[in-house]
C-alpha cells in the first residue's frame, strides 16, 4: 500500500479520535473539576489537532502536493522550512515496506463513521474503504 495512503488512514483515525475526546468535553461542561483540569483536557484536545494536521500534510506530502501550496494551506511563508520540518517523517513513511499496512483498521472506520454521521455530513458508505480503491 503507497505511503500516503497509508498516512491518510492515519489521519482518518486521529480524526476519529479527535472528534470521541471533543465529544467528551462537551459532555464534561458542567462536571465540577479544577481549572487546571479542565486546561489539561483543552491542551490535550489542541495537542490532537497538531497531531491531525501533521497526518493531513503528510499524507499530501507523500503524495506529492508542492510545499508552496502546503505552506500556503499551513499559512506559512517559506515552502523550503516547512518541506524541512516534515523531512523525516516523510522519509520514514516513504520507506514503510508494504506489509505494514497489514491492518489498518479501515473496516472499523468506515464503521464509526456510519454510527456517527448526520445528515449534512457527506453521503458515503465507506469513505475510508474508497480510498483504498484508488489507483
Amino acid at each position: 500500500m503507497r505511503p500516503e495512503i497509508l498516512a491518510r488512514i492515519a489521519a482518518a483515525r486521529a480524526a476519529r479520535d479527535l472528534s470521541d475526546l471533543a465529544r467528551q468535553a462537551v459532555g464534561t461542561t458542567a462536571e465540577t473539576t479544577s481549572p487546571s483540569e479542565r486546561i489539561r483536557r483543552a491542551r490535550e484536545l489542541r495537542q490532537m489537532v497538531n497531531a491531525y494536521v501533521d497526518l493531513v500534510v503528510l499524507g499530501e506530502a507523500l503524495a506529492g502536493a508542492d510545499w508552496q501550496e502546503i505552506s500556503g494551506a499551513l499559512n506559512r511563508r517559506d515552502p523550503a522550512t516547512v518541506e524541512a520540518e516534515y523531512a523525516d517523517a516523510v522519509a520514514e513513511w516513504s520507506a514503510l515496506p508494504e506489509s505494514a499496512a497489514e491492518d489498518e483498521g479501515v473496516e472499523d472506520l468506515d464503521d464509526w463513521y456510519a454510527r456517527h454521521r448526520e445528515d449534512h455530513d457527506p453521503d458515503l458508505e465507506k469513505p475510508v474503504a474508497d480510498l483504498l480503491n484508488r489507483h
